[in-house]
């Protein structure tokens, strides 16, 4: 390799300087003071925990929801898996219990 295809480079390390004012059209730049509020209210913690406990509580019905779902889906694959190769005992019958009418 040739010297010329490497370079190294002179780091030159960032020191702080203050910023001068910028001039727009001989005006100073708008400062943001007057978008603070000089009256802050005081969090509302107890609103704030409701809030959090519905936010915990729709997302655990979602995921209840999501896991149910996936799992309808799959017991749906399978059944059609299995009428599709020809067997007969695809459908699952729940048994109950009957007991015999008694006449007195």
């Amino acid at each position: 390799m040739t010297d010329g295809e490497h370079r190294v480079l002179k780091f030159r390390p960032r020191t702080h300087t203050p910023l001068p004012a910028v001039q727009r059209s001989g005006k100073l730049a708008p400062d943001l003071s007057r978008y603070e509020q000089a009256d802050e209210s005081p969090d509302d913690y107890r609103h704030r925990m409701i809030a959090n406990a519905a936010a915990i509580a729709f997302t655990a019905v979602l995921t209840g929801v999501g896991i149910w779902l996936a799992m309808a889906l799959a017991d749906l694959r399978n059944t059609q898996d299995c009428v599709l190769m020809g067997r007969r005992d695809c459908a699952q019958i729940s048994a109950q219990r009957i007991d015999p009418i008694r006449h007195n």
